[in-house]
């Protein structure tokens, strides 16, 4: 399986520490926050890695290069003509990815969820991996039935960041460049297509200089 991760945002919330940097470059408990991406998939045995880029991208890839530093196979997908959103950047990167299954994660979340438990059921288009609503996000994204994704006015869970997709996801938008990944989820779950499983582990959204701070003060991620 392979994986891909989310590095072509602007990253305008961290400003002004993302005036020079990338926010995928920035430093998070000894870190940078990309390297914490490509820990938790070499971690789950997936070394060959995605990586959309749009925003000071050159830095991105002077700093990664090819992923053998990392004991990883990096390649890129350049956004040139601005940052697609996430649907619009998977679609981008499809040729990359391939036929099969693939997992997908932000570049910009600190979680503990051991990847190489992501499953996708075989009615499945997506499997994503929710927890609980945190401080920022108290509306919440979804509500969960069992093991299904459903669309209430009551959202329990926030999405993750986190989950494994089938490219035929992605098939009906292939006509259109940018595209948020919430208008195919939704769309999807309306036909009971996509599974989901509630995390109660580490998890840390590096949204904010703020949030940053408090993730650098929190001792349980295992850094490596």
């Amino acid at each position: 399986m392979l994986g891909m991760i989310l590095a072509a945002g602007r990253g305008k919330r961290m400003m002004p520490l993302t005036k020079n940097t990338p926010k995928p470059l920035i430093k998070v408990q000894g870190l940078t926050l990309i390297e914490h991406s490509i820990n938790a998939l070499k971690n789950a045995g997936i070394s060959k890695i995605v990586i959309n880029i749009s925003y000071l991208d050159e830095q991105i890839k002077s700093y990664l290069g090819n992923g053998s530093k990392f004991g990883v196979n990096i390649h890129y997908s350049n956004e040139s003509k601005g940052a697609l959103e996430t649907a619009g950047g998977i679609m981008k990167a499809l040729p990359l990815l391939g036929i099969k299954p693939f997992v997908v994660i932000n570049s910009d979340v600190l979680c503990d969820y051991d990847l190489s438990n992501l499953t996708l059921p075989t009615n499945s288009l997506a499997h994503l991996v929710l927890i609980d609503n945190p401080k920022h996000n108290p509306a919440g994204d979804f509500s969960l039935n069992d093991t299904q994704l459903i669309l209430t006015n009551k959202k329990t869970y926030t999405f993750s960041g986190v989950g494994v997709y089938r490219p035929d996801l992605f098939k009906p938008y292939l006509f259109e460049e940018k595209l948020a990944l919430s208008k195919v989820l939704k769309a999807t779950i309306a036909k009971n297509q996509i599974s989901a499983e509630h995390y109660a582990g580490y998890w840390q959204d590096i949204g904010t200089p703020e949030r940053l701070e408090l993730a650098n003060k929190q001792a349980r991620l295992n850094v490596k």
